[in-house]
């Protein structure tokens, strides 16, 4: 049993009742919530767990055994306790890392979040793409490989943002950074050599889409701007089907868990309330790496 901190509420997830699948959403911080939004358009009759491993972000910074490690400790325990139907790892970071140890691990169905290259690719008419996303997901193999397979005759560039994440959880905390701030991360994303330039942004980190609106007003020249997050929601459906008839998900039905709860302030449980979760809980899970 848990009590939202904010709104003494009760919630305690062994009595919930299921008639629906309950899906579990799970990012290192609110990135995922990106995700959540479109998968709660293409199931709004579900019961949902948004989990943000606050106490480990940014995942970013973690070494790849560590981080798996990690993942997989939280992943247990979320499991156990909220008996989810399938579990949406909304985190680039995490996707291109650790996917293969939870499939091994857990009989459940996962969905990942990766680099969403092919339709970068397949979108672009200069042929000079971006993909903005952590350092940890554009230095990876499997970014590479992506590239490789999907956009071998686009001109790639990889950018690793170190501050963008953070950025992204402080305009929903609503304390904002300034635009010069953000501009600095996001000039490298813009290349103009005389021959062309990039028209289109890849957005490689859940997080990344809650800074979009600013993306667009900050940009040098217009592009488009790649979310992966509707892809995701049609594969979840792919998984577990179409909506109940007659069912429509109660305020007991769609919690957000955080591992450490720090910055679980009265302004972002509003905003969280705003965006579909009513109910804020902690699961501490505090960090075992020194």
């Amino acid at each position: 049993m848990h009590v939202d901190l904010l709104a003494g509420r009760v919630y305690n997830p062994a009595t919930m009742p299921t008639p629906v699948p309950t899906i579990l959403v799970f990012d290192s911080g609110l990135g995922g919530l990106t995700v959540f939004a479109e998968v709660l358009k293409a199931r709004p009759d579900a019961r949902y767990v948004y989990a943000a491993d606050d106490a480990g972000f940014p995942y970013g910074r973690w070494g790849e055994e560590e981080l798996a490690a990690r993942v997989v400790h939280v992943m247990e325990r979320l499991i156990a306790v909220h008996r989810p139907d399938l579990v949406v790892v909304a985190c680039n970071t995490a996707s291109t890392l650790v996917l293969p140890h939870l499939r091994a691990r857990f009989s459940i169905p996962f969905v990942g979040t990766v680099p969403a290259i092919k339709p970068a690719a397949q979108a672009s008419r200069s042929g000079r793409v971006t993909v903005l996303g952590t350092p940890g997901t554009v230095a990876r193999d499997y970014t590479r490989d992506l590239i490789e397979t999907y956009a071998a005759g686009c001109d790639v560039t990889l950018v690793g943002s170190r501050l963008l994440a953070g950025f992204a959880e402080a305009e929903l905390s609503g304390t904002p950074v300034s635009d010069a701030e953000i501009l600095a991360e996001l000039s490298p994303c813009f290349v103009d050599d005389g021959n062309g330039r990039t028209d289109v942004v890849a957005l490689a980190c859940t997080h990344y889409p809650l800074l979009l609106p600013r993306f667009k007003a900050l940009a040098p020249w217009p592009v488009t701007w790649i979310d992966p997050a509707p892809a995701i929601a049609r594969r979840v459906v792919q998984l577990i089907g179409t909506p109940v008839p007659g069912h429509e998900a109660g305020d007991d039905e769609a919690v957000v868990v955080f591992t450490e709860g720090r910055d679980l302030n009265p302004s972002l449980r509003a905003a969280l309330r705003d965006k579909g979760l009513p109910i804020a809980v902690v699961e501490p899970l505090p960090l075992t790496r020194a």
